[in-house]
């Protein structure tokens, strides 16, 4: 029995030595092949598209820039200003993000320490809003932003991706704060520390991972977030974000695919180089305190 057992085991062990790397780069492909073909159609010649529209590859001799030009150049030189797009997403997605920390890490600190009533049912009431559909809120938060005179603005666009992220995001904070021991904080008490302190100095050095997670979800949101930028900031291009000016593309009929796929890398390239530029601290915040919610 016990040798049909350790026969059983290193069969398995051999399967799943073969099996790894190939289920490994099956997944790789189907996850990368839609963005390397984004990116070959993006530095592709549109007349060489025409003729052959199903050839996927085409030699280093053949690609041209000429689209990522016309993307960039601003509008007034006849390009599509996805320049002025990006800093205004740039803009807006720091700020968030920025902002949104400064209020989650205190709240989420609070639910995660502090005893007060109804504190159970506050912390679960911060999901609530995400029962919601952003289509429902849209017209109440159009019209009050337009009574307060912020629809049209980045300022006003700023505010209404904090009120969307700052709830999950203290969600996600409060279960990593939990899983840190509350001996450190007494420890910082017995020092002099104040709360404020603690926080400061032991806390969040020590929560750093699911500070850099909850940092790059909300910048991911406010990065490529369309429906309440067409709301807020259709009326000025100057303002647009770059999901806007995607969208325009999109919806060209005069403008190329090939500008398009140029457009969609140009939108897409940052959100990739920021998560793999701090995919161990990603992965880090997601996980821990996974056990102790």
């Amino acid at each position: 029995m016990t040798s049909l057992i350790k026969d059983r085991a290193a069969f398995e062990t051999r399967v799943l030595r073969v099996l790894r790397p190939a289920v490994i780069t099956v997944l790789a492909l189907i996850t990368l092949f839609p963005f390397l073909y984004m990116l070959l159609l993006s530095i592709r010649p549109i007349e060489e598209l025409l003729e052959s529209p199903g050839q996927l590859w085409i030699g280093p001799s053949e690609w041209t820039l000429r689209t990522y030009r016309e993307v960039l150049t601003p509008a007034g030189d006849g390009g599509q200003g996805f320049l002025g797009f990006l800093a205004n997403s740039a803009i807006v997605s720091v700020a968030a993000t920025l902002l949104t920390l400064l209020v989650s890490i205190p709240g989420a600190y609070a639910v995660a320490r502090l005893r007060f009533v109804g504190r159970r049912q506050v912390h679960f009431l911060f999901l609530a809003v995400y029962l919601f559909p952003s289509i429902l809120l849209a017209i109440p938060l159009f019209v009050l932003f337009t009574r307060l005179g912020l629809r049209g603005s980045l300022a006003g666009l700023t505010i209404v991706y904090i009120a969307q992220t700052v709830p999950v995001s203290i969600y996600m904070l409060r279960n990593y704060l939990a899983t840190i021991p509350q001996s450190l904080e007494e420890a910082a008490a017995v020092d002099g520390y104040s709360r404020l302190q603690t926080l400061r100095k032991i806390i969040l050095p020590l929560a750093a991972p699911a500070v850099m997670a909850n940092a790059l979800y909300v910048f991911m949101i406010a990065w490529n977030e369309f429906l309440f930028a067409l709301l807020f900031l259709v009326e000025d291009r100057a303002d647009w974000t770059v999901s806007l000016g995607l969208a325009q593309l999109s919806g060209g009929i005069e403008v190329s695919k090939t500008v398009l796929m140029a457009g969609s890398v140009v939108l897409t390239l940052p959100i990739v180089i920021i998560f793999f530029a701090a995919e161990r601290l990603l992965t880090e915040g997601l996980t821990a305190g996974a056990d102790k919610g």
